[in-house]
């Protein structure tokens, strides 16, 4: 079938389509299926001895060390639900640095020698497993023929029965690390960070009169993503290999109107919305909201609040299920940051709150004077983290991926910055310069004064240009990727709020043990921050020309690319951090960084290799039957004693010898000898793939635009966004 033939097939499938009648049946009801298939609190009450189900709540609700002994206990419930539920296979979950999750499935049953099987699932088997971690990024933390890796139970994170038609899988959430102990995965630095923020959190809190619980850190994160019909997504090999379009000029409508931005769901697209959320109920994972996006084909849903560590495993679930389901619709979905150029890319914010059960978001406004005292004592802790450690911010969102996104008219610049909104950043300038003795539009402010107003829930306009932004009850964090794991960006979050809150709680103590009256050392500890830290508060437009210049002034750094962030990794400032407070040791630090340079360096070599192939397969011999049909066409009629206008033969001729230049100096670039280091082949992607390949697909473009297009083998912009 040609190209054109696949597309054309393509829209007649699209409109042919009928979205399902129904979802969720009569005695399926969106509340009463929600956490159907998770062994939740509630199950392990159910099922659980009374002694065992409270030591496991002792771990889970205030980080107390898990009882060893309860877990025979625990993994005989677990098995008795799961075979319930209809599971014959049970597997230890865990996230490598692919940023993809892993799996390793084990049969629950086993031969007894007398040609039957029993059902087994000791405590050792759920706590413990052992897959094989010879394959999976370390950077430089082992050997690859060094095969041994452990998977370890995280008993906060709930287990879950995965369905599927040929039979179902109880899923352990796990950490994975090596025979070291040393960290290869994503949760176990999230679970250390978490911890390290929550222990320096109470310490202030016990200074403002509480005697609270575990702190943890919460995590809202938005998903934005794409949706293309599938034949079309089989016919782009770029799609397939790179997640993106190497090729495509943009439609002759886009999405200049903004029409698309929360308009009308399409019927399909919804049918397809009902029923993922269907199976995210069912797992426990609080779908809230889901809307258009500003570009054609792009959409986003955004789950509730949830524990730090739950939210990083839910969020790569739903990653995992919306592929699964959109299949089943006749669609692929996207979830790289830039599938179309020229289009609005796709981000995943990350909203960052902390506090616990007893005192609720530490980032609210409070009632009383003495709860805004607090509040501003968090708030400070952010400016200050993220002033400090702005580096290792812009280091956590860096991609090859990401790359093409940041600084783009949808996403917040590389510089760090952080948005308060007027009224509160006009009451940190005014605790500048001493007291606050005013609250715009609130009257008197002085902190520790009965006078005090109450702060409204949103003090402040939304900036969507801020990479770093309050949003009056948490801080959003706008620039990591729509396809990497939010657990990057919340452990160096939880890790820098440790330092900070370590800071502050030390300081705080230290004034009080001297005598020092405890709202004067609030009210002097917020002035020494913000004349500090405060450079990196910024309520502008982050997009205008002017703000890198001002920003360079306040000494803040514009780190514009992957290269130039991931070196923030190793420096001698993140290595002692991150030691400090138990996340990573230096070997850890530098297996991230080395990871870092080697994903970006694949990355790249994986799009230039199909740059390369699409471009000689697939459009220069399109182009050349244009080509030839033009010629033929002149020489018939030049025999036929017509004057022949040749300017259609030099129009294609021109960007066709462009675009044979251009892939030959992609492939000689491709075969150019690199150095054996990661950054080496890093610097080589950046500096000499990039352009080759920009090159390649400028000729290539051009030829798009100029092609007869029953010749032209690609779907287009035009169907990719279009046609749903």
């Amino acid at each position: 079938m040609s190209g054109n033939s696949v597309r054309m097939q393509a829209i007649r499938d699209v409109e042919a389509y009928v979205p399902p009648a129904a979802v969720f049946t009569e005695s399926e009801e969106p509340g009463e299926i929600f956490g159907e298939n998770v062994f939740s609190q509630t199950v392990m009450q159910k099922r659980l001895p009374k002694s065992v189900y409270k030591s496991v709540m002792a771990t889970i609700e205030h980080g107390a060390k898990l009882d060893p002994l309860v877990a025979d206990a625990v993994a005989s419930a677990m098995k008795d639900w799961a075979l319930e539920k209809g599971a014959t296979h049970y597997a230890h979950v865990f996230y490598p640095l692919t940023g993809l999750t892993a799996e390793k499935h084990d049969s629950f049953f086993e031969p007894t020698g007398d040609g039957t099987a029993l059902a087994e699932f000791a405590g050792k088997t759920l706590v413990q497993g052992e897959p094989d971690a010879s394959s999976f990024p370390n950077g430089g933390l082992r050997n690859t023929f060094e095969a041994r890796g452990y998977t370890g139970w995280d008993v906060t994170s709930p287990a879950y029965v995965l369905e599927n038609p040929n039979g179902n899988t109880l899923c352990i959430p796990t950490v994975f690390v090596s025979m070291t102990g040393e960290a290869l995965d994503h949760k176990t630095p999230l679970l250390r960070s978490q911890q390290a923020m929550g222990e320096h959190a109470v310490r202030i809190l016990k200074l403002f009169g509480h005697t609270p619980g575990a702190v943890v850190s919460f995590c809202g994160p938005e998903q934005e993503y794409f949706l293309v019909d599938r034949h079309f997504f089989l016919a782009r090999p770029d799609l397939m290999n790179a997640g993106r379009t190497l090729f495509g000029t943009k439609p002759p409508k886009g999405q200049e109107f903004d029409d698309h931005y929360f308009g009308a769901i399409p019927e399909r697209v919804l049918g397809f919305m009902m029923d993922t959320e269907r199976e995210l109920f069912k797992l426990g994972i609080p779908a809230k909201t889901r809307h258009n996006e500003v570009a054609p084909g792009q959409f986003e849903i955004a789950p509730m609040f949830e524990r730090g560590n739950i939210a990083a495993d839910h969020q790569q679930l739903l990653m995992t299920t919306f592929k699964s389901i959109a299949k089943k619709h006749g669609m692929e979905c996207l979830f790289h940051e830039k599938p179309f150029q020229g289009v609005n890319g796709s981000g995943k914010h990350v909203n960052f709150s902390l506090g616990n059960s007893q005192l609720g978001s530490l980032l609210v406004p409070g009632d009383t004077p003495h709860d805004n005292a607090q509040f501003l004592v968090f708030c400070a802790a952010v400016i200050r983290a993220v002033h400090k450690y702005a580096g290792l911010l812009r280091a956590s969102v860096a991609s090859a991926t990401n790359d093409h996104r940041l600084g783009a008219n949808e996403a917040p610049p590389a510089i760090i910055s952080i948005f308060l909104g007027d009224q509160l950043a006009d009451v940190f300038e005014q605790i500048a310069k001493g007291p606050a003795t005013s609250s715009k539009g609130k009257g008197s402010m002085v902190i520790g004064v009965d006078t005090l107003p109450v702060l409204p829930t949103d003090p402040g306009d939304r900036n969507r240009t801020s990479p770093f932004a309050f949003t009056g009850n948490r801080f959003e964090f706008r620039a990591p990727g729509s396809m990497q794991t939010v657990s990057g960006p919340m452990v160096t979050i939880n890790t820098i709020m440790a330092d900070s809150l370590d800071y502050i709680a030390t300081k705080l103590e230290a004034d009080v043990a001297a005598g020092t009256d405890f709202d004067e050392a609030v009210q002097a500890l917020l002035t020494e921050i913000i004349t500090e830290h405060g450079a990196v508060v910024f309520n502008g437009d982050g997009y205008a020309d002017a703000w890198p210049v001002e920003a360079e002034k306040r000494g803040l750094a514009n780190l514009k690319t992957t290269l130039d962030a991931l070196p923030e990794l190793i420096t001698p400032e993140a290595l002692e951090l991150f030691e400090k407070y138990h996340v990573f040791n230096h070997r850890e630090m530098h297996s991230r960084y080395e990871i870092g340079l080697e994903q970006y360096a694949l990355t790249i070599g994986v799009e230039a290799r199909t740059t390369l192939e699409m471009g000689t397969t697939i459009v220069l011999p399109a182009a050349v039957r244009h080509q030839t049909e033009i010629a033929l066409n002149i020489g018939a009629l030049k025999g036929a004693g017509v004057e022949a206008d040749i300017a259609p033969l030099t129009e294609v001729s021109a960007p066709i010898a462009e675009l044979r230049s251009a892939l030959a100096a992609l492939k000689s670039a491709l075969a150019e000898e690199v150095g054996h280091s990661a950054l080496a082949e890093a610097e080589h992607a950046q500096k000499s793939l990039l352009p080759a390949m920009n090159a390649v697909r400028a000729a290539a473009d051009s030829l798009e635009e100029i092609i007869a297009d029953d010749l032209w083998p690609l779907p287009t912009y035009q169907e990719l966004l279009f046609v749903l």
